[in-house]
């Protein structure tokens, strides 16, 4: 690194200093701690998920541990006490960590247990969008989306481009996490970012209506089925002005979906047989 202003070597002004240990926030940090928690994880007898590889998992005859990390925030989570007892462990002699207990919020998303099952929602941070684009006070809509509505490229000057932007941005992580019911409209919508009209603020605005009528949803897993199941559909060019459809697809386990998305279809299909192709194309791709 350079040397620190007020703490240049008489000299070496053109020297630069060897980092003995990696100091936070430089670029090479996330990196380090990476190799750092990866070594120490593997060995203690704990295999990295390939598809992902922020998973480990350790397994013995009859039981198991994962461990999920998202930079420094972990959840551990196993059927047995003792063996996640004994990941506990492991990990404070190895590193400066907390024990929060049962997981309540992280990330951003609530985790409430039931009689039922888990469910996983973001009724806080939908509450804080709502009083945030000063939408709060709004009548409810019960559907995301009015379909009669067709959208056009707004060919005259943008309207609010940059509040535009920023309601996306903060629907896009809420849909990513917990609310897959508002993901079509958040993609329609996304499509015209860089020149929204009114047109297009009025469906914004039907979205976060939306969402005042269903600030409480999440997802519910239950501990059945516990069979992965796929879901996948396609709509045939529903607007005059558009040449492409739609495919939309949904992974469920436990009764709960786990991934989702909707999104339009990079190539223009013939016929709705063709358009039903292509999108299960993508869903096996994501199987």
């Amino acid at each position: 690194m350079k040397q620190p202003e007020g703490y240049i070597a008489p000299g070496q002004e053109r020297k630069a200093c060897k980092l003995v240990k990696s100091l936070y926030e430089l670029k090479q940090a996330p990196k380090q701690w990476h190799e750092k928690f990866d070594s120490t994880m593997k060995s203690n007898g704990f295999k990295i998920n390939e598809c992902d590889k922020c998973v480990y998992i350790k397994c013995s005859t009859n039981d198991y541990v994962i461990v999920c990390l998202y930079v420094d925030n972990m959840l551990i989570m196993g059927n047995s006490h003792d063996l996640i007892m004994n990941t506990k462990n492991m990990l404070k002699k190895n590193f400066d960590m907390k024990d929060m207990g049962l997981p309540d919020v992280i990330l951003g998303i609530k985790i409430s247990r039931t009689s039922v099952g888990i469910i996983l929602s973001q009724s806080h941070y939908v509450e804080s969008i709502l009083r945030k684009f000063n939408a709060f006070d709004s009548p409810p809509a019960k559907t995301p989306v009015d379909l009669s509505l067709h959208f056009a490229k707004n060919r005259g000057e943008p309207v609010s481009q940059l509040e535009y932007a920023r309601v996306i941005g903060s629907l896009m992580y809420l849909t990513n996490c917990t609310r897959p019911d508002i993901t079509y409209s958040v993609n329609k919508l996304s499509r015209f970012i860089s020149n929204p009209s009114t047109d297009h603020w009025k469906a914004m605005t039907r979205v976060l209506r939306y969402l005042k009528y269903a600030t409480n949803y999440g997802i519910l897993y239950t501990r059945y089925p516990t069979v992965l199941e796929g879901y996948c559909d396609a709509n045939w060019i529903s607007d005059t002005k558009e040449s492409k459809s739609t495919s939309g697809y949904v992974f469920t386990i436990g009764g709960g979906a786990m991934s989702w998305k909707s999104s339009k279809q990079t190539c223009i299909a013939r016929s709705t047989m063709e358009s039903e192709f292509i999108v299960l194309d993508k869903a096996g791709e994501e199987t």
